[in-house]
């Protein structure tokens, strides 16, 4: 998915996302009644009054669909962090137009030339937005720290906030390192690398795969790369942070919905010592594959195809409901190496919404609300769902605007590794170039994992064609 929303000027390219929109059955426009109910005031009964907190949220520049905001401060010899999450629920009347919407909907999906949000804008980038200087309704979250960054108390309460200040990740990065960042800024750092260094201690992985960008330059596109700053991680953990601690409370309830997976299955980490050896990759028997990972730089073309095969043990997550104390068999999440919730990005994610109220009854030791059980039956098919089609979208955006990008250029001859191989056929596989940052299927000859190669493009062709290469 491109980190970066750019607005598409190439009128067959912006066509092509129009018509893979319809293909895939995104919807348009929101219905009338849906936008009205998007408008009316949200009801602000018991909620307490935080907006002396300054509060601060990180997030890409163009960003307007802001879910959080935090504070970090020292307590003692550990800390507080208070995190602020957009409170939808105070918006959405249960049963209503606006909620049957975005069941609908599921998830905010991402194309290069637009944003199909979850919620109309005017929601979403409007009246439920963590914006700078505006009071907004929100589920704030107190979770104390020890001197370790291990979790003491958590608890959280419907508040009104108000941030101070919209950062982004390259600034925060520049200002952590310059040493000019305020105290709750540098704690950022602090509990970051704390939480990192818990998560290695419990056995858990963050994997830090580039993102593939989506780049416009004087009205042509380039693809590239951009390896995730020091600051995203930090940034990371505080939301898996508030994450584990809704799980915990999740599961003291004795009702909640939780993000789990199971861990890998037999012979999938042998598969990954395999590509790691074809990528020249070194590898110790006595190195875990969690150490490997924090080894890895995202920078280097090699270890960021050997990260990206890494997240096929992450395919099997789910969401997993359970009410009225009677445990789930899995609570888990694989990579989390613990309980885990999503709970931080109800504007643009469906199932956040309802793990807030969960955790807001809980803390409360008040009943669930109804509309919130009733919904537990569709709820993780709805998501599964919903998450399949967001990543369709992403890889779709892609595979178009690689063809866009090489439609001209057919015939010509460029430098590549091999990054993927069919199982079954290993003249078949995948290929990936050093520039432009294509990737492409290719078929013609045996292939070795890691190999580097010349390709010559011989197919291309924007919204009927995926790219796609042979030996040269």
């Amino acid at each position: 998915m491109p980190r970066r929303r750019i607005r598409v000027t190439d009128v067959p390219l912006r066509a092509a996302f129009a018509a893979l929109r319809t293909e895939l059955g995104v919807p348009a426009n929101f219905p009338p009644e849906v936008a009205a109910e998007a408008e009316r005031a949200p009801v602000l009964k018991g909620f307490e009054d935080a907006t002396d907190l300054p509060l601060f949220t990180i997030d890409p520049p163009a960003s307007t669909d802001l879910d959080q905001a935090m504070h970090l401060s020292r307590r003692g010899t550990g800390y507080r962090l208070r995190y602020a999450i957009a409170d939808v629920a105070a918006f959405v009347v249960p049963g209503g137009f606006l909620d049957a919407e975005t069941h609908r909907r599921v998830m905010t999906l991402y194309f290069p030339d637009t944003r199909v949000p979850l919620h109309p804008p005017v929601l979403s980038e409007g009246a439920a937005s963590l914006l700078p200087d505006q009071v907004r309704p929100a589920a704030l979250w107190t979770i104390d720290l020890d001197a370790e960054g291990r979790t003491t108390a958590a608890d959280v309460r419907r508040a009104l906030v108000r941030s101070r200040a919209k950062l982004d990740y390259e600034g925060v990065q520049r200002e952590i390192d310059a040493g000019t960042a305020e105290e709750p800024l540098e704690l950022l750092r602090v509990v970051g690398e704390l939480r990192e260094r818990l998560e290695i201690e419990r056995g858990g992985i963050s994997l830090r795969v580039p993102e593939q960008e989506i780049v416009e330059r004087n009205g042509s596109y380039e693809l590239t790369y951009r390896a995730p700053l020091p600051a995203d991680g930090w940034n990371a953990q505080i939301s898996l942070l508030t994450g584990m601690a809704a799980a915990d409370l999740m599961l003291a309830y004795g009702t909640g919905v939780l993000r789990t997976l199971p861990a890998a299955p037999d012979g999938a980490v042998g598969r990954l010592r395999r590509t790691a050896t074809a990528l020249h990759i070194d590898w110790p028997h006595h190195v875990s594959y969690a150490a490997l990972i924090r080894s890895l730089d995202p920078g280097i073309p090699s270890h960021a195809a050997f990260l990206q095969e890494c997240t096929t043990l992450l395919r099997g997550a789910g969401y997993t409901v359970f009410r009225d104390g009677v445990l789930p068999s899995l609570t888990t999440h694989a990579a989390v190496a613990a309980p885990y919730a999503h709970c931080t990005a109800p504007l643009r994610r469906l199932v956040d919404r309802y793990a807030s109220e969960i955790c807001l009854a809980a803390v409360a030791g008040e009943p669930v609300p109804e509309w919130v059980l009733a919904a537990f039956e569709a709820l993780p098919r709805e998501m599964t769902e919903g998450g399949r089609l967001a990543a369709k979208v992403d890889r779709e955006c892609v595979d178009l605007v690689e063809a866009a990008l090489l439609k001209d250029r057919v015939g010509e001859v460029f430098e590549g590794c091999v990054v993927d191989i069919d199982e079954d056929r290993p003249t078949v596989g995948t290929v990936q170039l050093e520039t432009p940052a294509v990737m492409g299927r290719i078929d013609g000859e045996d292939l070795s994992l890691g190999e580097r190669l010349r390709v010559k493009v011989v197919q291309s062709d924007p919204g009927t064609s995926k790219v796609r290469f042979a030996p040269a």
